[in-house]
């Protein structure tokens, strides 16, 4: 009994350790979690690391010409002639100190461009004593505000009016000028004038008979000091008249065949034609702008010529488009407010004038060179600064 009782007992001891090790080799051999997998954001940040890793193309745009705008105006006479002074017609009267009055409905025009330039026919002057002759004009010395309102940058002093009150009113006239900052250039000089958007401007001007040496000189003067762009001013023709004059024909083309690109022309009261010559352009005459010589003339046309110029690439300097913006001296037919107006495109007279610069105008008589009553020029408000306008290409 004893043995097999040991027996037994051996038994469930073994059977008992066999127990024990199969829980120990399963704990032993338990398989471990899954690594975890990549995460969509691990990926999309390899990638976009790799993405800002490459090189990065800038384009930008291929440099292209500079546009310059030069604007061209006929005779403004900022004051009256002496024996009607003070009459409520005058320009002095009508004007008053109301500075802006004058160029406010063309002012769009001048505000944009890069120089304005203009005939300043008169004097500027307290001096009562004027020279003997048939008009003489004088304003306030306050009247070059008027200029600067109408962003004016640049005056013509070299014609018959300048002198009306003697050295005395032309140092005037010069003392204001220089004051409110107007440029100006006179008889037989020269003048440099640096725009603000840095192209340079050169003018020579003349007046009556002239001196082709004088004026060769000058033109290759201005070209040596720098000027990308010459300007001859020329006061000369005669008034009234549509016809040229061999003297300005002759002089225009020996101006522009010297080395000038513009030829600006004043004196005849009337607008003159336009002609494109030897790569340069021609403006005979532009007529009376804001003009308080006459309280009514017979013929109230008028234009603005903005001048485009173009600076290529290379930074070689030439001219581009002519625009013209065909006017009325005044913002009504039937008399003189001295205040220049845009006609509206479309109407006789601006038609009328495109035919005078074109030099195809043909008069019969006093009754076709005064435009009609009923054919009114717009007005600030109604004109927007491009309307009006009319552009002819000129030589390169």
């Amino acid at each position: 009994m004893n043995r097999e009782r040991r027996k037994t007992m051996k038994n469930i001891r073994f059977a008992a350790l066999l127990l024990t090790v199969m829980l120990l080799w399963g704990c032993a051999f338990q398989p471990r979690d899954p690594l975890p997998e990549a995460t969509p954001e691990t990926t999309t940040t390899q990638a976009t690391t790799e993405a800002t890793t490459q090189p990065v193309i800038e384009t930008t745009e291929p440099p292209q010409p500079i546009l310059y705008t030069i604007s061209f105006a006929g005779d403004c006479t900022l004051g009256t002639d002496e024996l009607l002074y003070g009459q409520s017609f005058t320009f002095v009267k009508v004007v008053g100190d109301q500075y802006d009055y004058p160029f406010q409905n063309v002012l769009p025009y001048f505000a944009e461009d890069d120089l304005t330039l203009v005939n300043f026919e008169g004097t500027l002057t307290e001096h009562r004593t004027p020279r003997e002759k048939k008009f003489r004009f004088r304003g306030p010395v306050e009247y070059a505000k008027i200029l600067t309102a109408g962003d004016i940058e640049m005056v013509n002093l070299s014609n018959n009016h300048s002198y009306d009150y003697g050295e005395g009113g032309y140092e005037s006239t010069l003392d204001a000028l220089q004051k409110e900052g107007v440029a100006y250039v006179e008889d037989e000089s020269t003048a440099l004038y640096t725009t603000d958007t840095g192209l340079i401007v050169g003018v020579y001007a003349e007046q009556f008979s002239v001196n082709m040496d004088k004026m060769k000189k000058a033109v290759a003067q201005l070209r040596q000091d720098g000027a990308e762009i010459v300007i001859v001013s020329y006061h000369g023709g005669t008034e009234g008249s549509y016809k040229l004059t061999n003297l300005q024909k002759d002089f225009a083309h020996a101006c522009i065949d010297a080395g000038a690109d513009i030829f600006f022309g004043h004196h005849p009261h009337v607008l003159q034609a336009i002609e494109e010559y030897n790569g340069g352009v021609i403006y005979y005459s532009l007529g009376n702008f804001s003009f308080g010589g006459n309280r009514n003339p017979g013929d109230k046309d008028t234009a603005i010529l903005q001048q485009e110029i173009v600076r290529e690439i290379d930074g070689t300097v030439h001219l581009g488009q002519t625009k013209i913006i065909p006017c009325c001296l005044s913002s009504t037919t039937k008399k003189n407010t001295y205040q220049p107006t845009p006609y509206e495109e479309g109407t006789a007279a601006y038609e009328r004038v495109l035919q005078k610069l074109a030099g195809t105008y043909k008069s019969s008589g006093s009754k076709e060179t005064t435009p009609t009553e009923t054919t009114q020029p717009t007005t600030q408000e109604t004109t927007e600064a491009t309307t009006g306008a009319t552009e002819v290409t000129t030589a390169p």
